[in-house]
């Protein structure tokens, strides 16, 4: 489709890591939780709880160009062991992935994962009103729809899970898209490197009826209420432009939301080094303040 091709330059399908240089944490693993099923396969995540739990958890959204890449989780708790050392339970969140299914299908499976994690938080010993969702890029994007969009639960739904509200109580997005509409105040600054047709077959999720545009664009979806929400990105982002995260902290701003835009020069599309350190603080820093303050 040509709308969701041309608006910006997605090369959020690079899988970036931002590992923590602390070690791996002593952590009790449940792995495989299933949340639901689609087309004859099992939508699942885990549960890594520390020793040190504080009754907080951090819902980290897998994606990258909405493709979502499935680790041993093990793995994933070497990779978010600086915050298991400070005693929040991580739950790593894997969704349909592309080219099957493209970023609506992909929000509306971790929408489902997260109304899952409530329903059985007491089972994970986790406060179902201390959780916040982080992710990178794409999983940023998912990350700013959860926090946006959410409601109390679809009451008339047959489905118990879904009668289960999906709010979080703190976000943190890592160099998000963030308006997938055709709209030039949306991609000022940003350069198209390849054709339509490469951008495509790179990254098929974005070949969804454009009519649903709207309803995973998260800079449509801000207003009072919305939990504290914080936005990183580099000003030297080849990808994703940084212009994405000021244009959604003016709108977060305008509705009164508690945020903040830290923007790290000459940072790239993934961070490294001294960047991801930064960020991964700020990022740590925000849901001490905000899931247990």
């Amino acid at each position: 489709m040509e709308n969701a091709k041309r608006f910006f330059v997605l090369f959020v399908g690079l899988t970036f890591s931002l590992v923590s240089s602390l070690g791996m944490s002593n952590v009790e693993i449940k792995a495989d939780v299933v949340y639901g099923h689609k087309d004859g396969m099992a939508l699942v995540y885990d549960v890594l709880q520390p020793t040190n739990a504080n009754g907080a958890a951090i819902i980290f959204m897998m994606s990258g160009g909405w493709y979502s890449s499935w680790a041993p989780p093990e793995d994933r708790a070497r990779q978010f062991s600086g915050m298991l050392d400070a005693g929040f339970t991580m739950i790593p969140v894997y969704h349909g992935s592309a080219p099957r299914y493209h970023i609506p299908d992909a929000y509306s499976d971790v929408s489902r994962a997260v109304r899952h994690i409530k329903i059985n938080a007491e089972s994970y010993d986790i406060d179902p009103d201390r959780i916040g969702v982080t992710g990178g890029s794409a999983g940023g994007h998912l990350s700013l729809m959860i926090g946006l969009d959410s409601d109390q639960g679809l009451s008339d739904d047959p489905d118990e899970v879904m009668q289960s509200g999906n709010s979080v109580a703190a976000v943190v997005a890592y160099f998000p898209p963030v308006d997938l509409r055709e709209e030039e105040s949306a991609t000022e600054g940003i350069v198209t490197r390849v054709s339509q047709e490469e951008l495509l077959a790179r990254f098929p999720a974005l070949d969804f009826d454009t009519d649903l545009i709207d309803s995973v664009s998260p800079i449509l979806f801000a207003d009072a209420g919305d939990p504290p929400t914080l936005l990183i990105h580099g000003d030297a982002d080849p990808f994703v432009d940084v212009t994405h995260s000021f244009v959604m902290q003016a709108e977060i701003e305008s509705q009164q939301i508690e945020s903040e835009l830290i923007v790290i020069p000459d940072g790239k599309h993934g961070f490294g080094g001294e960047n991801a350190i930064r960020a991964n603080n700020a990022r740590l820093a925000w849901f001490q303040k905000y899931l247990l303050d």
